[in-house]
């Protein structure tokens, strides 16, 4: 942790971070070229310092852009992106791949997308369980060796695999999904994290846009949507997890805040070590979910916020069948 929370500190970041996933990945068509260079230079001048990108997400698109959009302020920010998971340019299905010489070719490839020369923090976006995980965590402390990169990551893994994985090099941190509706590091992750100084980084913390109240209906969200595909949508659950959305909403107009700033504030509220990445395609909302930072909740609204959104009253698997068969954290039972 003390490697990546310097650099937070060396650029003067705020906790919540900027995931630029949406704008090229995942949630129907991406935002054309210019619009997603002008949401990133806004972001930046509106505070955010810690940007997240991934080779998988738009099929290298996303990291072009961000490449393209802060070269020019690369001193001045945490760059981080992903490897180990990737779009077949034949196929279009999601590969994982782990193997070092894989590693070490999407980095280099990483930094001439992002036109750099490091990235300060990068993640194994999954662990390939046919290599094992110290091979992988080993390929890439020879990156941080060559300078290439700052700081080890690793995404979507378990307890029992990070304390692995931390046997062959430092792990400044995990992504994970974290949210109010999504609790699963609270099982063992967080605690595993708080072992070696690791920081939990939450990615999907407005719950793909549930908690924000950004979705009414879900079969209104484009063809290409992954949330299309994920239980917590589907016809059947979703009227049953927007009750739930309810009582959220009701506790924001209290404290007069939105339903998604309440729902960072209560992720900045479990800890200095969590940091928050949430994504948008809208600059409006980007500056809503910084305006987070400024929100302190106490114990007793965070207590009322547990009680409303606890596992059992979420409403189907936050992924498919397939998506969760890929991934190594923990599940509820």
């Amino acid at each position: 942790m003390t490697t990546l929370f310097t650099r937070l500190q060396e650029v003067a970041s705020p906790r919540i971070g900027l995931g630029a996933m949406n704008l090229s990945h995942g949630y129907g068509q991406p935002v054309p070229e210019a619009e997603a260079v002008r949401a990133l230079h806004e972001a930046f001048e509106m505070g955010y310092r810690h940007f997240d990108t991934a080779t998988l997400y738009g099929a290298t698109a996303n990291e072009r852009v961000v490449g393209k959009a802060l070269a020019a302020r690369r001193s001045e920010i945490l760059l981080a992106s992903k490897c180990g998971l990737f779009s077949d340019p034949q196929t279009g299905r999601r590969t994982i791949d782990g193997r070092p010489e894989t590693l070490r070719r999407q980095c280099e490839e990483s930094l001439e997308r992002l036109r750099t020369d490091h990235i300060d923090l990068y993640y194994l976006h999954r662990w390939d369980k046919g290599v094992p995980i110290e091979e992988s965590v080993g390929a890439l402390a020879r990156l941080v060796e060559e300078g290439k990169i700052g700081a080890v990551g690793l995404s979507e893994v378990s307890a029992a695999t990070l304390r692995r994985a931390r046997t062959e090099h430092p792990i400044a941190a995990v992504q994970s999904e974290y949210s109010l509706w999504t609790r699963n590091p609270e099982i063992a992750v967080i605690e595993a994290c708080r072992e070696a100084g690791t920081a939990l980084v939450a990615f999907s913390p407005l719950g793909r846009g549930f908690l924000a109240g950004a979705i009414q209906d879900p079969q209104r969200l484009a063809e290409n949507d992954m949330r299309r595909s994920m239980p917590r949508f589907s016809t059947d659950n979703y009227p049953r997890n927007l009750r739930l959305l309810a009582e959220l909403e009701a506790v924001a107009r209290e404290l007069d805040v939105t339903s998604g700033q309440l729902s960072l504030a209560w992720l900045l509220a479990k800890g200095d070590d969590i940091l928050p990445i949430p994504g948008s395609r809208s600059i409006d909302h980007m500056r809503e979910n910084l305006a987070a930072e400024r929100l302190r909740l106490d114990t007793a609204t965070v207590a009322r916020l547990d009680a409303i959104m606890t596992p059992e009253r979420i409403v189907g698997e936050r992924y498919g069948e397939e998506q969760l068969a890929q991934v190594d954290t923990e599940a509820f039972g």
